[in-house]
C-alpha cells in the first residue's frame, strides 16, 4: 500500500486527477476537496482557480511521464537501442498505472488548455521524443518518414493497444509485451535491402 501523501498540494492534484478520470471536468471544487481530505477553502490557498488546478494536473502528469521516458544516452549507445528502449519504456508507463493511462488519454483527447500552453507544458516529453526519433532517422535507422509523426504513431499505437488489452481485465504477458514492442519497431525501422545473388 502506498504511504499517505502528506503534502496538501500533491493530495489535491491526486484527488483532481482521480475525479477527472471518473467524471471528466464536471467534478466540483467541493468534490475535489472532499477526496483530498481538505476544506474547500484550502484549495484556493494552492490554486487561484479551477483552471490553475487543471494546469497543475497537466504539470504533474508531464513530470511522471518524463520521469519514465526521458533517458539520456551516451554517444556509444546505438540509435536502434535508444528507440527500442523508448518503446519499451512507453509500454511500461502505460501498462503500470491504469488511472494514469486513462488520465493521459483523456487529457490528450479533450485538451483542457489552449494548444500553445499544452505544447509548452508537454515540451520536455515531446522534445525528447523528437530528439530520439530525429537522430535515429538521421542515422539511417528509421524509415524515411517524418520523425515526429513516427514518434506520435508509436505512442498512439501503444496507448490504444493497451487500452483495449486492459479492457478485458486480463494481464499483459511478457511475450505479448515483446510482441507489441516488435510491432512498433517493425513499423518504423528502415527495411534492409534483400540479399541478391544466385544460390548456386
Amino acid at each position: 500500500m502506498d504511504a499517505p501523501v502528506v503534502d496538501k498540494r500533491e493530495r489535491i492534484l491526486s484527488a483532481a486527477s482521480e475525479l477527472i478520470v471518473k467524471n471528466g471536468l464536471q467534478c466540483s471544487m467541493a468534490e475535489i476537496a472532499q477526496v483530498a481530505g481538505v476544506a474547500t477553502g484550502t484549495l484556493y490557498l494552492y490554486f487561484a482557480s479551477k483552471e490553475e488546478m487543471v494546469r497543475g494536473v497537466y504539470q504533474r502528469l508531464t513530470a511522471k511521464v518524463g520521469a519514465s521516458l526521458i533517458i539520456e544516452h551516451g554517444p556509444e549507445v546505438p540509435h536502434e537501442t535508444r528507440v527500442r528502449r523508448y518503446i519499451d519504456d512507453y509500454i511500461r508507463l502505460i501498462w503500470a498505472d491504469p488511472e494514469q493511462a486513462i488520465l493521459f488519454e483523456y487529457l490528450s483527447n479533450i485538451p483542457l488548455l489552449q494548444p500553445g500552453e499544452l505544447r509548452q507544458l508537454f515540451a520536455p516529453v515531446t522534445d525528447f521524443t523528437a530528439k530520439v526519433f530525429t537522430e535515429a532517422h538521421a542515422a539511417g535507422v528509421l524509415r524515411d518518414f517524418d520523425p515526429n509523426v513516427m514518434g506520435a504513431y508509436v505512442g498512439g499505437g501503444i496507448r490504444n493497444t493497451l487500452k483495449w488489452r486492459r479492457a478485458d481485465g486480463s494481464s499483459l504477458t511478457e511475450p505479448e509485451r515483446r510482441q507489441i514492442a516488435e510491432m512498433c519497431w517493425s513499423a518504423i525501422a528502415r527495411q534492409q535491402p534483400a540479399a541478391t545473388g544466385s544460390l548456386a
